[in-house]
C-alpha cells in the first residue's frame, strides 16, 4: 500500500497531466492516511490540492469548501505563508465565478502577508493579479497604478507583463509620473498567478 507522501506525489503528477478526477481520488486517499497519522498540516495541504482539482473541473463550490477548511487549519497553526497561498487560490476561484470583490479582498490579505514575510515574488504576483481584476472591472487608471507596484517585485516577467511594463514606461514619459506612493499600493494588491494553479 502506498504511503501518504507517495499518494500526494502521484496526485500532483495526475493533476499536472490534467487527470483531475484521478487526482481527486488520489488526494482523498492521501487525506485518509494523513488523518490517521495526525498530520493536520498535510491534510490541509491535500485539501488545497483537492480544491485546485475541483476548480479545474468547474466545481467551484466544492473547491471553496476544501480551501476554506485548509485556510482555517493554517490560520490556527499561525502558518502565514500557507495561509497567504490558500487565500490566493481562493481568490482565483472567486474571480472565476465573478465575485471580483471577494477575490480582491482575498488577494489583498494574501499580498499583505507575503510582504510581511519578505516573499517579494509572491507579493508582486499577487499585486499583479489584483491589477488584472481591476482592469477587467474597467478601473483602468487604478489597474495601471497597481501594475506599477507589482511589476517592481516580479523578477521573471511573462510576455504580457513585459508589454505592460513597456506601456507604463511610455505613459510615465508622457505624464512625467513614476510609481505610486504607498497609499496607492495598498488599494491594489493580488496572488501568485503561476503557483496558484499548481498543486503543492
Amino acid at each position: 500500500m502506498p504511503t501518504a507522501d507517495e499518494l500526494k506525489d502521484t496526485g500532483i503528477q495526475q493533476f499536472m497531466q490534467h487527470d483531475y478526477e484521478l487526482a481527486i481520488d488520489t488526494f482523498k486517499q492521501a487525506i485518509t492516511i494523513y488523518e490517521d497519522d495526525g498530520a493536520a498540516d498535510m491534510v490541509a495541504e491535500m485539501q488545497v490540492n483537492l480544491g485546485l482539482a475541483y476548480h479545474m473541473l468547474g466545481q467551484h463550490d466544492d473547491a471553496l469548501e476544501q480551501m476554506n477548511a485548509a485556510h482555517a487549519v493554517f490560520v490556527q497553526m499561525n502558518d502565514a505563508n500557507r495561509t497567504a497561498q490558500v487565500l490566493g487560490n481562493m481568490a482565483r476561484v472567486y474571480a472565476k465565478i465573478g465575485n471580483t470583490e471577494q477575490a480582491i479582498t482575498n488577494y489583498r490579505e494574501a499580498s499583505a502577508m507575503f510582504q510581511e514575510l519578505g516573499e517579494e515574488e509572491n507579493y508582486g504576483q499577487t499585486v499583479l493579479a489584483i491589477a488584472d481584476l481591476q482592469l477587467r472591472s474597467g478601473k483602468i487608471m487604478q489597474a495601471a497604478s497597481t501594475y506599477e507596484v507589482g511589476l517592481d517585485y516580479v523578477e521573471n516577467l511573462n510576455t504580457r507583463q513585459r508589454m505592460m511594463k513597456g506601456l507604463l514606461g511610455i505613459r510615465n514619459r508622457f505624464i512625467g509620473g513614476g510609481a505610486p506612493g504607498a497609499d496607492d499600493s495598498e488599494d491594489d494588491t493580488p496572488a501568485d498567478d503561476e503557483d496558484t494553479d499548481n498543486a503543492e
